[in-house]
């Protein structure tokens, strides 16, 4: 067959059959009496099996080798095509991300979409400064990327970048909750962990909605970071986690400022204070949580902490007994 109808049957340009021809790869068979080009139905199936190693991703030079080479083996040339087509497909899905996240600021013109690409190529810097001063001039963009910010505070390692991130997110208002929540459900700790970090600097009532999920949480560090910032915005469903606290001796300073915030309240001081006594009389603390229960009970304003702390005065621990007996100085002079 002439080299038009070799282009027909095998779907390749006459054109490339020449250029296959030129590196050697497809050769016809003969020639006419005129000098035209006579190709076999073995020349057919050649320009197939070449086609069909181009469709893996081989190139020319790799098809000729795949198919004229007896040694050749094929293992190790699969394998470094798998490499190279799984570092295709992450160069595209981080080109996807990258134009959905500047679709999703819902740029004005070119010069929203160059800031907007430049400031995610700062966040995913290598350079901690580099990412740090990105999540600092988010703030103002018109609109920021909150995807990209929450996905990097999320895998943020460097603690001063991290609080700039949670900084520029707080600014945002609730645009980031929903992913956040998500971070929340991750299967890693520390995703997690950096997720209820960023949720408790966010102000407003969904935020706080979804940190009072978070007393709820199985990670108990989510739980314990939730506490004290619900204490401080007057949830008092966070008092068994910052009693605990306490006792635990996690984060008990803050545990009991939130206790003592909460307790402005005094419904909530005897509630608050009863608590205290309980795990104080329970017998199950060790001397050092009675001391530190006794610290945050002197914070409770109220008969009940006075009573409580009246009888602590004469604790069989001295440091209990003490304590208990300068803070009751204190509320007589007052």
């Amino acid at each position: 067959m002439l080299i038009g109808d070799m282009a027909r049957r095998s779907g390749v340009s006459a054109r490339m059959l020449r250029h296959y021809e030129s590196l050697g790869l497809v050769r016809p068979t003969g020639r006419t009496d005129a000098g035209y080009r006579a190709y076999s139905h073995e020349d057919v199936r050649r320009v197939f099996h070449i086609e069909s190693l181009r469709s893996l991703g081989l190139s020319l030079r790799e098809v000729r080798r795949a198919l004229d080479d007896p040694g050749f083996e094929p293992a190790e040339l699969v394998d470094d095509l798998i490499r190279q087509a799984r570092e295709r497909m992450a160069r595209e899905t981080e080109l996807l991300t990258r134009l959905r996240r500047i679709g999703a600021a819902e740029p004005a013109g070119w010069e929203d979409v160059l800031r907007t690409t430049a400031l995610l190529r700062a966040l995913g810097s290598k350079s901690a400064g580099t990412r740090q001063r990105a999540a600092l001039s988010s703030v103002g963009e018109v609109p920021g990327p909150v995807e990209a910010l929450v996905e990097a505070v999320l895998s943020e390692t460097d603690p001063n970048v991290a609080g700039a991130l949670r900084w520029a997110l707080a600014q945002g208002g609730d645009d980031g909750l929903p992913l956040l929540a998500e971070g929340l459900g991750s299967p890693v700790a520390e995703v997690r962990k950096r997720a209820v970090q960023t949720l408790v600097e966010i102000p407003g009532g969904e935020a706080t909605a979804l940190l009072r999920d978070a007393l709820a949480h199985p990670d108990i560090v989510v739980r314990r970071y939730a506490a004290p910032a619900l204490g401080a915005r007057g949830v008092e469903d966070a008092v068994p986690t910052l009693v605990d606290m306490v006792v635990e001796e996690t984060n008990d300073v803050d545990a009991a400022d939130a206790l003592s915030a909460l307790a402005s309240d005094p419904a909530s001081a005897d509630r608050i204070a009863t608590r205290l006594v309980d795990c104080l009389t329970l017998g199950t603390a060790g001397p050092s949580a009675r001391r530190r229960l006794t610290q945050a009970l002197a914070d409770i304003p109220g008969p009940t902490a006075s009573r409580a702390l009246a009888d602590l005065s004469q604790d069989e621990d001295r440091a209990v007994a003490l304590t208990a007996a300068y803070v009751l100085g204190i509320r007589t002079a007052r």
